[in-house]
């Protein structure tokens, strides 16, 4: 079997052909000849967070498609395999690499945007502004912020991780404990049913009060010049309504003698 090479070079197009005729030894030399450019198009992406291995077999995949769909009419192969394995690049990250939904349209200048971030930062030797972003890539400056906004929806930080300069795993100070707090009204939930016909039984005002005090959280004072009465008499007020409240609850929530023989 004639092998293709010629001096120190590489007959691409009498490969391809012998390929296209039946040759699988020719589709293993193909592939082992454009492996470097599958690797150089992958490591355009090296700063998306997604691990370098991984990157280069979806390059390869692309690769692969590339040197079988190829057709001597589409022109030079590396022409035709350069969109074709970007391509496969692309469709990785928009259907597994996202961590939350973001549009197609995003995700693209995402990738444009990290691109030239990686670009210019060896061109200028420093990291590149928003601006400068904004000036190499033709997007306006807010389009440039969203998509670096939008980078942070490809890796999402788990609420578990610790908090940045903390003293790791015995540090309980985690992004799921700073971002949110216990509800502390999350314990009456299921009294609430049993609370309210009897809230529903006192007086429109003495339920104004209650209201003013438990769900607008006013002081005493604040009620007061807010129903038009004195300070004590919102007190005396409140005291009344809770304590017929507890009765009534307790009267629907603890079973009478009958019940509680069974």
């Amino acid at each position: 079997m004639q092998h293709a090479a010629a001096g120190h070079g590489f007959d691409e197009q009498g490969v391809l052909q012998r390929y296209q005729q039946g040759d699988l030894e020719a589709r293993a030399q193909l592939i082992e000849h454009h492996l470097p450019l599958a690797r150089r198009l992958a490591s355009r992406y090296r700063n998306s967070g997604e691990a370098s291995d991984d990157l280069e077999q979806v390059a390869s995949l692309g690769l692969i498609k590339a040197i079988d769909r190829y057709r001597p009419e589409a022109g030079a192969f590396a022409r035709f395999a350069v969109p074709t394995i970007v391509g496969e690049l692309k469709r990785h990250f928009r259907d597994k690499g996202w961590g939350m939904h973001v549009p197609r349209y995003l995700q693209e200048r995402v990738m444009e945007v990290n691109d030239a971030v990686e670009r210019l930062s060896t061109e200028l030797g420093r990291s590149p502004s928003p601006r400068d972003i904004a000036e190499d890539t033709g997007h306006g400056l807010e389009e440039v912020l969203e998509a670096m906004h939008a980078a942070g929806a490809y890796s999402p930080m788990s609420l578990d991780s610790p908090q940045p300069g903390g003293d790791g795993e015995d540090d309980e100070s985690t992004l799921g404990q700073r971002l949110g707090k216990v509800d502390p009204q999350y314990e009456l939930a299921e009294w609430r049913p049993t609370v309210a016909p009897a809230v529903a039984s006192l007086p429109e005002r003495e339920q104004e009060i209650l209201r003013l005090r438990f769900v607008e959280d006013l002081t005493q004072s604040e009620i007061a010049a807010r129903v038009g009465i004195s300070q004590m008499h919102v007190s005396r007020l409140l005291r009344r309504s809770l304590s017929e409240l507890s009765v009534a609850t307790r009267e629907r929530t603890v079973p009478g003698p009958a019940a509680a023989a069974h």
